[in-house]
């Protein structure tokens, strides 16, 4: 694959004047978050009352620039008035918060201007403490410590003990293979965990079976069903969960909250049990996802996966739990990004594809095929079979592994076409975009 980026998570372990420090830090990126839209704001605001006074363009007050580099040298021209207490933090807090309102702001501009696809995006509000409290650090030199296996060195904070070794990325390191770019430290569910944002050279085995095709179903029922007859079925960690949830949520709701005031520290202790809870649901399903997605690029040379409406199923009221609880957009984005490493194709049928109403045998289509039909029996061969069988095999005859030729585009994405199409398929078909590495937290 070459030259990928890649993430690596690890939990920490601060002590108490180490986890002061850390929600310093991320206050700090909030305040000057708030603090460079509060500016901006009060810019467009000018600008749009003086519009209404009826003068030109040319006689209003001047634009603010919205780029990082900008607002964060405003910010160094007033800190001292603004914020007297600027120094107890490092400057990558308000350098991360400033980069943040940046990106922000321009993909609000870009979804209003009509160049960013999706919705209509809404103009940045402001955070507020109940917002994920998060920092990065960009510039810090050795961020691994040394001495041991078990500590990170960031910035002013100084050396915060791990909870797992960090053995696996050091040896990249030290052998020159890595370079970590960026940290950023996230508190999720009352845990910490730092981030490191690496270029690393990776060199991943080629598929146990380059030359076979897997079609994947995805599914509630079962997780999802593989042309190749096998059925991975669904944990259900959410619905496993729910007895203990629903228990700790009327609970919640029995106690004085920030509704009523003051909350007490019954109502925040049970609160940080069921913000862990979920986290554990969390991961539980994400482990099980990335177990899945691993397994099938080490093993077969072309995926074929359907483009799902997911936020359009979410939308049903009887499945819309069990349709989350899944993770289908998840598994979709770790196979493509997995697939890129190795060198595995990935295809993506078309949305309008009827593979649940094809018949694999014969090529017949049903006109209707009602959901509480499990079984698919084909009225014209009269071919009967599990209906999510019979639409990952449809799914895994779109393509064959002779049909595929990979562009090398750049080392950090991967274009694959198909050099030709089954009969019937719309031309829309196969990768939309480039399959992307970033973000992928490793295994």
């Amino acid at each position: 694959m070459g030259v990928v980026l890649q993430a690596y998570r690890f939990a920490l372990d601060p002590n108490a004047e180490q986890e002061i420090a850390l929600r310093s830090h991320c206050g700090g990126q909030r305040y000057a978050y708030n603090w460079g839209l509060a500016k901006v704001k009060a810019n467009l605001s000018q600008r749009s009352a003086e519009r209404t006074y009826g003068l030109s363009d040319a006689e209003l007050t001047p634009s603010l620039n919205w780029s990082a580099y900008a607002l964060r040298k405003d910010w160094n021209q007033c800190k001292r008035a603004v914020a007297p207490w600027w120094s107890e933090n490092s400057k990558e807090a308000y350098s991360s918060g400033f980069a943040n309102l940046a990106t922000a702001l321009a993909n609000w501009h870009a979804s209003a201007t009509g160049k960013r696809r999706g919705p209509r995006m809404r103009f940045p509000g402001f955070k507020g403490k109940k917002a994920t409290r998060s920092c990065r650090f960009t510039t810090g030199g050795s961020w691994l410590a040394k001495r041991d296996r078990r500590h990170v060195r960031l910035p002013i904070l100084g050396t915060i003990r791990t909870h797992e070794s960090t053995r696996k990325l050091a040896r990249h390191v030290e052998r020159g293979a890595a370079r970590i770019r960026s940290a950023t430290v996230t508190l999720r569910a009352g845990r910490w965990f730092v981030s490191f944002s690496v270029e690393i050279t990776r060199h991943d085995a080629a598929p146990a079976q380059p030359d076979s095709t897997v079609g994947v179903d995805l599914g509630v029922k079962s997780l999802a069903v593989l042309s190749t007859g096998e059925v991975v079925p669904n944990p259900r960690h959410l619905e496993v969960a729910q007895r203990e949830l629903r228990r700790l949520q009327r609970q919640l709701a029995r106690r004085r909250g920030p509704r009523a005031g003051e909350p007490s520290q019954r109502w925040g202790k049970t609160r940080a049990r069921a913000a862990k809870l979920h986290a554990r649901v969390a991961n539980a399903r994400l482990d099980g996802l990335h177990k899945l997605s691993t397994r099938l690029v080490r093993t077969f040379g072309v995926v074929v996966l359907e483009d799902l409406h997911v936020a359009g199923m979410v939308r049903n009221r009887k499945l819309a739990r069990h349709i989350a609880g899944v993770g289908m957009a998840t598994l979709r984005r770790q196979i493509e990004y997995k697939a890129a490493w190795a060198g595995v194709h990935v295809h993506i049928a078309d949305r309008w594809y009827a593979s649940s109403k094809t018949c694999s045998g014969c090529g017949a289509v049903k006109a209707k095929l009602r959901l509480s039909e499990r079984r698919y029996q084909c009225d014209e061969c009269g071919l009967a079979l599990d209906r999510d069988l019979n639409a990952a095999r449809n799914l895994a005859a779109l393509v064959s592994s002779r049909s595929w030729r990979v562009t090398e585009t750049s080392p950090m994405e991967t274009h694959v076409r198909p050099t030709h199409m089954w009969a019937g398929v719309s031309p829309r078909e196969g990768p939309r975009r480039p399959v992307r590495a970033n973000a992928a937290i490793a295994r």
